[in-house]
């Protein structure tokens, strides 16, 4: 399975509180979203507005595709709606440093 993730800006919907993106699965274009609540949760959102979300999504990019890639995976291919319960608990960058990552 090939996935992909286009470099684009993510879309707020306001219906339903997410950021969404798309990713490439061997060539097809897939809807993918993110819950601002995870966002605020793991990726360091300060305020509640699009502004803040729109920056925490592009902050945690890598960890977000990261995320959306594995759900891709396990679904062969299915839309993907990533929530907070997705997420270890914490900052998302405490995770990637306590192993070893940046």
């Amino acid at each position: 399975m090939q996935i992909e993730f286009p470099v684009s800006e993510p879309v707020y919907s306001g219906r339903t509180l997410t950021l969404q993106f798309s990713a490439r699965v061997d060539g097809r274009s897939v809807p993918c979203a993110i819950s601002v609540e995870a966002l605020e949760d793991h990726f360091g959102a300060e305020g509640c507005d699009q502004r803040a979300w729109e920056h925490a999504f592009v902050s945690g990019r890598t960890a977000i595709e990261a995320a959306a890639r594995q759900h891709l995976v396990l679904t062969n291919g299915s839309p993907v709606l990533l929530k907070s319960g997705h997420f270890p608990p914490g900052p998302a960058d405490a995770h990637t440093e306590s192993r070893g990552g940046h």
